[in-house]
């Protein structure tokens, strides 16, 4: 396994060797193709407009992604919409096209801003937090769907860093005070605040009057 990671200097955390970089992007690559084969099966443009819209949204959710409100010092940071973008995928195509993108997104991630302590914890925090924003999939057809979507996605992120920060960062948690609510917290500290700006503005009639028209286009 060292051949793809190797421990750092400190020997607190893995670093990526180039071979493990290369690794990722193979896999990232892959993911993102697939996104073209989900959904009804019509024919190759429509497979080649989803693969487009869902390229889009992770480089609109990458940019926005280091527009920063707020950074905390253990990871975690309030962005630009960032999350929405990916989570506008499920919306769009379902959960199906929603999940894999955001696993991409969060192998991206992990390419550009890794932080590899123990397996279990890359998984958590990388492609299955972020492969949680595509739930919004599940709640696309319903009444406000394209909001209580969005927070279901938002949610289930949360819950893999709460995880992840139990498991592997209890000790970041201050003596007096409960790793449970402790990682509970910090990580609502980020998330919440991301979650109901976002939510605010899809409530605005032009925002929903736009969304509505890209739906329509990204289903043509």
């Amino acid at each position: 396994m060292s051949f793809f990671f190797t421990y750092s200097a400190d020997d607190v955390e893995y670093i990526l060797t180039p071979a493990g970089y290369i690794a990722l992007a193979v896999i990232l690559a892959a993911i993102l193709l697939s996104t073209a084969a989900f959904g009804r099966k019509k024919d190759v443009q429509n497979g080649t407009k989803r693969l487009v819209f869902c390229a889009a949204a992770i480089a609109l959710a990458t940019i926005t992604s280091y527009i920063k409100f707020a950074a905390l010092p253990f990871g975690g940071s309030i962005t630009l919409f960032s999350m929405f973008f990916v989570s506008l995928i499920g919306f769009l195509y379902g959960p199906s096209a929603g999940i894999t993108t955001g696993i991409a997104y969060g192998i991206l991630q992990l390419i550009m801003q890794p932080y590899i302590y123990h397996p279990l914890q890359v998984l958590l925090d990388y492609p299955l937090a972020f492969g949680m924003l595509g739930l919004s999939g599940f709640l696309a057809r319903k009444k406000y769907g394209l909001i209580t979507g969005y927070a279901l996605g938002v949610f289930g992120r949360y819950i893999c860093h709460v995880l992840s920060g139990y498991i592997f960062f209890a000790n970041y948690a201050p003596e007096s005070m409960n790793p449970l609510v402790y990682t509970l917290g910090y990580n609502a500290s980020y998330i919440v605040p991301e979650l109901a700006a976002t939510c605010a503005l899809l409530l605005t009639p032009a925002v929903i009057k736009g969304l509505g028209s890209i739906k329509a286009m990204a289903n043509s």
